[in-house]
């Protein structure tokens, strides 16, 4: 005989979430823990709010009476409010995704370049997010703020950061240089320094663009002068060699020219050359010292030394004036200039917007060997004695 249903079925039996209570216990301890974790989350949501109030009229206070020093509230607590009611770490994220669309294109193809320079009033940056602006201190005037992002109206060297909202952040180790408009030159000098005429500054159709004269100079003071406008390279070791005495002193020099031989360095170093110093033999040349100066055999009356575009250069880690023997045969010769200049033909290949001159010199006239390169917009090679 088949077993039918029971008539009485027996309950089934619960699953007990709290082991060791029955059933009247756990509801008596659900209904007790309820309140108890609405108060402490009450209490926590007050606590923070009374912690942000303090922190506001604290930074209020800072600001109003301009002393500066680490606000009262703790790190811990800093943190947690930011988090909750600024959103700290999506603005800081934000915040240096900007800063990276700002600074990456000044900071060229070697990403060493420390500097750039713009004509007054013209636009230091393009494609900065909305909302944000240039915040600019140098140039011997108080702090400047650009909603547009151009560059001051008085020459100098600036310290550059972008504020987006409430936050600013300052682009550490980088300098913008509004130039001297080449309209304050009057008869042949600005101030007491003499600089002389370029081809085709009094009218006239230069051979191309390159060939223009310059907008502006940068101005050099012996203040300033050791300003870095890369890893490697000063404002100094660009300037012409004449007229010791005479400051300030007006310079030209190109960013890509210094980012090309940013990148020789670092294509040096690839092949195993250590390079702990470039020497520059000859940077910028005023158009007077370049027909008149020194030393003028070489030279050409359309020289890129003139337009800052060039230098000769060669490596000098021991910093004996000399070229060093990089090539390791135990010599000093032009294999050695030879050796950079490969370098630098291997950057072009790399980087063609940067092409231009590469002359390979020997020894001559009280200097070793040395390398001539620029960034004239195209490509010349070339092998001689003298100044480049």
């Amino acid at each position: 005989m088949t077993r039918g249903a029971p008539l009485f079925p027996e309950h089934k039996k619960r699953h007990r979430v709290y082991r060791g209570l029955n059933e009247r216990q756990e509801q008596i301890f659900k209904w007790t823990a309820v309140p108890v974790v609405l108060l402490f989350v009450a209490g926590w949501v007050g606590s923070i709010v009374t912690i942000r109030k303090q922190y506001e009229e604290a930074r209020h206070a800072q600001q109003t009476s301009g002393v500066t020093g680490a606000l009262p509230a703790s790190s811990a607590t800093r943190k947690i409010t930011n988090a909750v009611f600024d959103g700290g770490s999506s603005k800081t994220a934000y915040m240096n995704d900007a800063m990276l669309t700002v600074i990456d294109p000044l900071r060229g193809e070697s990403g060493a370049l420390r500097f750039a320079t713009r004509t007054p009033g013209s636009q230091i940056v393009s494609g900065a997010p909305d909302g944000s602006t240039a915040v600019l201190t140098g140039g011997g005037t108080q702090q400047q703020v650009s909603q547009d992002f151009s560059a001051p109206a008085n020459p100098g060297i600036y310290k550059l950061a972008v504020q987006l909202e409430q936050a600013t952040r300052t682009i550490d180790e980088f300098n913008l240089i509004t130039l001297v408009p080449i309209s304050n030159k009057r008869g042949g000098k600005i101030g007491l320094y003499y600089l002389g005429s370029w081809p085709w500054e009094s009218g006239g159709q230069p051979r191309s663009a390159s060939y223009a004269p310059p907008a502006g100079f940068i101005e050099v003071t012996q203040q300033n002068q050791d300003t870095y406008i890369s890893k490697h390279f000063r404002l100094r070791d660009f300037l012409t060699k004449d007229q010791h005495n005479v400051w300030p002193k007006y310079l030209l020099v190109n960013s890509k020219m210094i980012d090309k031989l940013e990148l020789a360095i670092q294509e040096l170093e690839s092949q195993g050359v250590n390079v702990e110093h470039l020497q520059v033999m000859s940077g910028f040349r005023t158009p007077r010292y370049n027909h008149s100066g020194g030393n003028t055999g070489g030279r050409a009356n359309l020289s890129r030394h003139m337009y800052g575009d060039a230098a000769d250069v060669f490596v000098d880690n021991d910093r004996n004036g000399q070229m060093d023997d990089i090539n390791r045969d135990g010599r000093v010769d032009t294999r050695d200039a030879e050796v950079l200049s490969q370098a630098v033909e291997r950057v072009e290949r790399k980087h063609p917007s940067l092409v231009g001159g590469i002359g390979v010199y020997s020894a001559c006239c009280g200097h070793g060997p040395f390398t001539h390169v620029d960034v004239r917009g195209f490509r010349a090679r070339w092998r001689g004695e003298g100044n480049g």
